[in-house]
């Protein structure tokens, strides 16, 4: 049982996004920057130590010292060669001691020595006295002598000179201390830069081994990065490869695709074609039938195509409610065993009893795949038994699963073909017979439904044997719900035997008739009122008390429109939930000709139980009147279309002859004629709005006409003129002025040529064909 496994779902994406640039760590800045401070500052020490070297070698004030002391010591010379020449002073060795002292006094004069002694007054006065001595002594012994030195010029000579020799001795001790303090300032400071300088490379060293780190990391962490682009252009590579088998595997599933699709639509033209031809043949009822079922099974092969799409662009979401596991899968096993059955085949569904009666997950998601898995397993049976049997399981962290296993004996798969099952785009019983109509989708949306829900599906099979289909999802145990009143009983209510409460909720009146029309042939009564106010004031009436004392709200059912004046359906249902008591937990269904998510999430936030689109199928109906109220179909109605065919050229596009049967199935021909009588009228002031709307440039105007006639349009199976309403209700803020002009007109040549072809069917009581 391979036939619908289609393309499954779409594989992991194996190469992820490009990684980003690599960045540079914040501590490889960090580290950089104080590196570089750390130059700088041994730069400036390295630089102040040579400006004060430099200076050192400039000043060279101990150098001056020994000059001053040999000043000093000429001095004592001097003094002392005067006192032994006192009798003949004017010997040769006076004479040149008094030359090599005034020599040494010249050293004074410098700038050094001047700013040297400056920097003492005393050492001023001294200088002076000395230099006053000088010449006073010129006069004798200078090179310009200009007399003789006698005993008394050489006595008061050497009196001046001893009076001199505790100044210069003070002045030459005053200087050696300031150029002792100098130079140990100097070296204070040079030891002191030296601590510095040699405390600075030491951090320099530090940060140069924290740097070198740092850098190692980068580059390893770069050869980890160029190892992962490595890996990453491997796996873009194998993408690639998957991509263009994918591809090249494309094409045939669109041709297979194609062909699923040409089958039920050439089925669905060829039975509508018999009874175009001949409407009164006695077989006229079996290819109704036959053009239905055609049209059931496009539509689902669309829902599989478009379940597939939402499902691959991550756009279908979950809807997780308390559910009771018995009634989903009696529900399942109702659905299908009609066909085992035609095949002569056991359809057996068991339960664990150890699994708790309440659990929480989608239930629409599930009964979806198990019906495709059942569905697969009837279709590739041709005798034995299907089983379905749900049991408790366990992940291997411990997680309780639930287990759904539907086996049966069909004609089994090999290994090959089971390794493909699933993969994108293939079909995996190609060679092995007959396709059954199936377009191979089936499988592809079950396994990622399931994958959505938090589990897998898998299969094991062997050629002849059969295949086991395993569908696993988390298990959220509840505790026990309270069981609706239909279901305290154990069973539901047998069909037919309740007449329903319902409140219709629909602003066009043409669809008000229409839907009361449907339940009053399904036995049931219906109040109608055209917007949602109108809607909440109803189901807010007092609530009936029934014998037992208990509260029950006045209606068991709501069809709401979605869109409405004055409050739309959305509004409506949350304001209905909002009301106290039972009335606030009616069951409401809304109806909609919009099948966008959008308007799907907006009804499932506002509390809408069931969700029905344009135009309503019967069997849609239906089956919400049997899920939430056990209720079933009357017996079969007799087709009430006239024997008039259309001839026009656009006849195909205007008429849908499947909705327009199951019209006249439901209502009497006096019934159908007044119902499409009033949808013309009602279209005719629709377009007269229009164009009043275009007048006053009122868009929204325009747009509520045109959405009130889609509806209507659709139900009554009216397919071109409800796609001209859709035009004008989707584009009417969006389109000029002309183009909006155009399509109005449009839309009025639709509607009289769709009144036309109705006439010529025998829909309208005024233009019966003679």
């Amino acid at each position: 049982m391979s036939e619908d496994s289609g393309f499954a779902a779409t594989p992991a994406r194996t190469a992820r996004s490009a990684p980003a640039r690599p960045r540079l760590s914040p501590w490889f800045s960090v580290i950089g920057l104080m590196l570089l401070a750390s130059v700088l500052a041994a730069a400036l020490v390295q630089a102040r130590q040579f400006t004060l070297l430099n200076l050192t070698v400039k000043l060279q004030d101990e150098y001056l010292v020994l000059s001053l002391h040999q000043v000093e010591v000429e001095y004592l010379r001097l003094r002392e060669q005067l006192r032994r020449d006192l009798e003949q002073p004017t010997s040769k060795p006076l004479q040149l001691r008094y030359d090599i002292f005034v020599s040494r006094v010249a050293l004074l004069g410098s700038d050094r020595a001047r700013r040297l002694l400056e920097s003492d007054g005393v050492n001023q006065q001294v200088v002076r006295d000395v230099d006053r001595f000088i010449r006073r002594a010129d006069l004798y012994l200078g090179a310009e002598a200009s007399g003789r030195l006698s005993r008394q010029a050489a006595q008061a000579l050497l009196d001046e000179l001893v009076a001199l020799d505790e100044p210069v001795h003070q002045m030459m001790l005053t200087a050696s201390h300031r150029v002792a303090e100098q130079v140990t300032e100097r070296q204070m400071r040079v030891r002191q830069h030296n601590h510095i300088g040699l405390a600075l490379t030491c951090f320099l060293l530090a940060m140069v081994l924290l740097f070198g780190g740092v850098a190692l990391r980068q580059l390893r962490k770069l050869e980890g990065r160029r190892r992962r682009l490595e890996q990453l252009a491997d796996q873009l590579r194998d993408a690639r490869i998957e991509a263009e088998s994918a591809n090249a595997a494309k094409g045939e599933f669109l041709a297979d695709m194609s062909h699923a699709l040409r089958t039920p639509l050439q089925g669905l033209a060829g039975m509508l074609g018999l009874v175009k031809d001949a409407p009164h043949d006695p077989r006229a009822r079996d290819w109704l039938q036959a053009a239905d079922d055609s049209a059931r099974h496009l539509r689902h092969l669309l829902d599989d195509v478009l379940d597939l799409s939402r499902l691959n662009a991550g756009t279908l979401n979950l809807a997780p409610v308390p559910v009771q596991l018995a009634a989903v899968l009696r529900e399942v096993q109702g659905l299908l065993a009609h066909s085992a059955s035609a095949k002569g085949l056991t359809l057996r569904v068991d339960l664990d009893p150890a699994l708790p009666a309440w659990v929480r997950l989608d239930p629409t998601r599930l009964r979806q795949v198990l019906f495709n898995l059942l569905n697969n397993a009837i279709k590739f049976s041709d005798q034995g038994a299907v089983r379905l049997q749900c049991r408790a399981g366990a992940d291997p962290d411990g997680q309780g699963l639930l287990e759904f296993h539907v086996t049966d004996s069909g004609i089994g798969m090999d290994r090959e073909t089971v390794a493909r099952l699933f993969r994108r785009y293939q079909i995996a019983d190609e060679g092995r017979g007959p396709r059954q109509g199936s377009a191979g989708l089936g499988l592809a949306i079950s396994r990622n439904l399931a994958r959505l829900m938090g589990g897998d599906l898998v299969v094991r099979s062997t050629p002849g044997d059969g295949s086991v289909f395993t569908l696993r999802c988390p298990l959220h145990a509840l505790p026990d719900q309270p069981a609706p009143a239909a279901e305290l009983a154990g069973t539901l209510p047998a069909a037919g035997t309740r007449v329903l409460q319902v409140l219709v909720a629909e602003d066009h009146p043409v669809n008000r008739l229409y839907l009361a029309a449907v339940l009053a042939r399904l036995g049931h009564q219906a109040r109608l009122v055209s917007n949602g106010q109108e809607a909440v004031d109803a189901i807010a009436t007092p609530a009936l008390t029934i014998g037992d004392g208990q509260a029950q709200a006045p209606y068991d059912l709501v069809l709401m429109d979605v869109q409405m004046p004055v409050m739309d359906g959305v509004a409506a249902t949350e304001a209905i939930r909002a009301l106290p008591g039972p009335q606030a937990r009616v069951c409401v269904v809304a109806i909609t000709a919009d099948v966008l998510a959008d308007t799907q999430q907006r009804c499932q936030a506002a509390g809408v139980d069931e969700l029905l689109t344009k135009p309503l199928i019967l069997d849609d109906l239906q089956a919400v009147l049997r899920k939430h109220f056990g209720v079933d179909r009357p017996p079969a109605l007799t087709p009430s279309l006239q024997a008039h065919t259309p001839t026009g050229p656009g006849e195909p596009q205007l008429l849908d002859h499947v909705t327009l049967s199951s019209v006249c199935d439901l209502m009497g021909a006096q019934q159908v004629q007044g119902l499409y009588a009033g949808f013309f009228s009602q279209a005719d002031d629709a377009a007269r709005r229009m164009r009043d709307a275009m007048r006053n440039a009122d868009p929204e105007a325009l747009r509520r006409c045109a959405h009130t006639v889609k509806g209507a349009a659709l139900n009554l199976g009216l397919p071109a003129l409800a796609e001209a309403a859709s035009l004008l209700s989707r584009d009417a803020s969006t389109l000029a002025a002309a183009h909006l002009a155009l399509a109005v007109q449009r839309f009025e040549e639709l509607t009289a040529a769709t009144r036309s072809l109705c006439a010529g069917e025998g829909l309208l009581a005024d233009a019966r064909p003679g």
